[in-house]
């Protein structure tokens, strides 16, 4: 008999105002949220002991920036969850070589503050540690 009751209710309502019926038909689906992933803006650069540098901006969600392999750091940075000092490094061998080498990478990566750095022996060690990120 309630539930008879409830169903009537309903069925006036939408007879008496066809407004009101659609406004509670649509508040019993499901909200669905479309909310993209916040963009990922970072200032990717290094700075060698011998006197030269160099800086790029990398965008991710869409790839973006002037970085010359965007889609492949976006995607090594992605599997190292935004972490550049956990990419998997690249199968190189490097010279003996002492020419440090400072990379840095300053930003945001979905929402969330990166401001990371490390000193590596040379240009190749970076290069080899970073895969593709600092390759520019």
């Amino acid at each position: 008999m309630i539930r008879t009751l409830g169903l009537s209710a309903v069925l006036v309502l939408a007879t008496a105002s066809p407004a009101i019926a659609h406004s509670a038909a649509s508040s019993a689906q499901p909200v669905v949220s479309s909310a993209r992933p916040k963009q990922s803006e970072l200032e990717v650069s290094y700075l060698a002991d011998a006197g030269y540098a160099a800086a790029v901006v990398l965008r991710c969600d869409p790839a973006g920036g002037p970085h010359p392999k965007k889609g492949k750091a976006c995607k090594a940075l992605a599997k190292a969850h935004g972490d550049p000092g956990k990419i998997k490094p690249t199968k190189a061998m490097c010279t003996m070589e002492y020419a440090p080498i400072t990379a840095a990478v300053k930003g945001q990566w979905h929402g969330k503050k990166v401001d990371w750095s490390k000193t590596y022996g040379n240009r190749c060690e970076m290069e080899r540690a970073t895969s593709v990120l600092m390759l520019f």
